[in-house]
């Protein structure tokens, strides 16, 4: 057995392994997929149009089955999914009232132009300004 000190053959070189090889070091946890599940059921009791919070629904209990199978990249792949479904319900969801709320103010101020024009019509707004007028 070689006692010498320092040992030459850690620093020679493997005629297999290249001399520019890199070695890769995962620090820290791995990321779980995430699926999305409370984002899920929010869309879904909250204006469930065309069902889109109830098929993100279903896509997030599908990706918490295949992680908790250990098949992670069909449960990133369905919380992918979920989440695409999710920002879409969401979209719809804050629009759809955005827009209703924008039609009846919209309406309200068009029916106060057409009373005000109608009653400049019929001549009641002199007729009632004379009136007050008198007293």
């Amino acid at each position: 057995m070689d006692t010498s000190y320092p040992r030459e053959d850690i620093f020679t070189t493997h005629p297999n392994k290249p001399d520019n090889a890199h070695t890769v070091v995962d620090i820290g946890a791995p990321i779980t997929p995430r699926d999305h599940l409370l984002w899920s059921l929010c869309n879904t009791v909250y204006l469930n149009l065309f069902c889109l919070g109830f098929m993100a629904l279903v896509y997030s209990v599908k990706a918490r089955d295949q992680r908790v199978q250990g098949n992670e990249l069909a449960a990133r792949r369905y919380g992918q999914k979920a989440r695409c479904y999710n920002i879409l319900a969401t979209v719809w969801n804050i629009a759809l009232p955005a827009m209703v709320m924008a039609l009846v103010i919209t309406g309200i101020v068009h029916l106060s132009q057409v009373v005000n024009a109608s009653l400049d019509l019929f001549s009641l707004r002199g007729y009632l300004d004379n009136t007050d007028d008198d007293n």
